[in-house]
């Protein structure tokens, strides 16, 4: 595709968003507007991405701190799309080669149309190629007005355009590719002699015709790709665009969503073949889920790794863990950051785990809490177990070894070691490391007085 460099327009407040929130800060897909423009350039080679920052320009440039590929330029007046290129210029001072101009807030063009729209450009020798659509009501949208041939001679908004210009269907996306040259010369030149009084990126079409060089409209087929979002409502179909892009994605690819309308897929994650995902499931981050599992509904599931042939049964939430192959989880079950979790495994209804291992084929069944242990493998955890890990200050671990069966009500106080074969008898607090093939038991013994109700009925 050549030599090619990005402006990503993002410096407009969106008023129309009624929020203390600049707009491209929004959360499209769990992530940032801004993110997925940004995404797509870099996808098709933008060797630097300068985004025109304004309105809680800070927001954007700490959100983006540490990315070297991204540079930033500030402009402070909103005086229009032209004037916000000039303002780029400094960011892209000494790049020679094509600049495709991209909108902070129009987040769901696709990578493979800019890449077919950059190389008809390179191919056909075009000077400026605009990115154009066609609407059933094209109200508001600056309409493409051609010569014979095909030729785009200029875009005229809707303000200034008239009622023959107003009939035409083809509308400006607002994309561009533009040879830096000729963008930056042509930018430094604009007037802002029109109905709004502002500097229109527009007017370098009319500009490029006037000297003769090649301007062509590129078509998009599919006018969802250049919806801008300007409130809530377009941020909300734009969100349902996406989810539909993604999870007839993973349909295809083999997984079956009961309702792909209601499941919530974050692009990135991925899927094995043969998986279920009931409705109300959110997946999102790093996460990846193997082949022939069922995920049930309200599971909530953020960076985890898991295994082939698991069930996580309805309302169970995970965050930052890993679960082996044909293990169970839940309902209602909370596996917290560092939670790994062998094969086979199961842990059952209000179980709660946080920064453990715990090896294959052990279970803890229902109504636990396992915070900072280490818990072999064959292991049963007893209902009502709790690992006491905290005293106050700091953190200490439980090691458990192979093969231990607990009883209910069990409470291990950290830090503690409980051997291999061991028996943990119910209601017994384990204070003290118990060897291994031990029975461990430590609770009042149980005192019986006969009578003693009856008497007191009688008194």
């Amino acid at each position: 595709m050549g030599n090619v460099a990005a402006i990503v327009l993002a410096a407009g407040k969106g008023t129309r968003m009624k929020s203390d929130l600049v707009k491209v800060m929004h959360l499209l897909g769990e992530r940032p507007m801004i993110t997925w423009p940004v995404g797509v350039a870099r996808a098709v080679g933008a060797s630097r991405i300068a985004l025109v920052v304004g309105h809680q320009g800070e927001k954007v440039r700490e959100y983006f701190a540490g990315d070297a590929g991204i540079l930033f330029a500030e402009q402070s007046e909103q005086l229009g799309t032209g004037h916000a290129v000039a303002c780029a210029r400094g960011a892209l001072e000494g790049f020679s080669g094509t600049v495709l101009i991209l909108c902070g807030d129009v987040p769901l063009i696709r990578e493979e149309t800019l890449a077919a729209m950059l190389a008809s450009h390179g191919a056909r020798g075009a000077t400026v190629s605009v990115l154009t659509t066609h609407l059933e009501n094209p109200y508001g949208y600056g309409r493409v007005v051609k010569r014979e041939g095909g030729r785009l001679v200029r875009i005229v908004e809707e303000k200034d355009a008239t009622d023959d210009e107003r009939s035409i269907t083809e509308i400006n996306s607002g994309i561009y590719c533009v040879e830096a040259d000729f963008l930056f010369r042509a930018v430094g030149e604009l007037k802002n002699d029109n109905a709004q009084g502002e500097y229109y990126l527009t007017d370098i079409i009319a500009r490029a015709a006037e000297e003769s060089l090649l301007c062509l409209a590129h078509p998009c087929g599919d006018a969802s790709e250049v919806m801008g979002v300007n409130d809530r409502v377009q941020l909300a179909m734009a969100g349902g665009e996406l989810r539909r892009r993604i999870n007839s994605g993973l349909m295809l690819s083999g997984v079956t969503m009961i309702d792909p309308d209601a499941t919530y897929v974050e692009a990135g994650v991925t899927i094995g073949r043969d998986t279920v995902l009931y409705p109300n499931v959110h997946l999102s981050g790093a996460t990846t889920i193997g082949s022939g599992c069922l995920l049930e509904p309200g599971v909530i599931v953020r960076d985890c790794r898991i295994g082939n042939g698991v069930t996580i049964k309805a309302g169970s939430v995970l965050a930052e863990s890993s679960v082996g192959d044909e293990a169970a989880i839940g309902p209602m079950a909370h596996l917290r950051p560092g939670s790994s979790l062998g094969a086979h495994v199961k842990i059952g209804n209000f179980v709660e785990t946080k920064k453990i291992v715990m090896g294959d084929g052990s279970k803890a069944s229902h109504l636990t809490y396992l915070g900072d242990a280490e818990i072999g493998s064959e292991v049963n955890i007893g209902c009502g177990t709790i690992t006491c890990n905290y005293d106050g200050v700091r953190k200490h671990r439980t090691v458990i070894g192979d093969n231990v069966f607990v009883g209910s009500d069990v409470q291990f106080v950290a830090p503690v070691v409980v051997g291999s074969g061991s028996l943990i008898a119910a209601g017994t607090t384990v204070t003290r490391d118990v060897p291994p093939d031990s029975l461990a038991i430590a609770r009042t013994p149980q005192v019986n007085k006969d009578g003693w109700v009856k008497k007191q009925r009688e008194k």
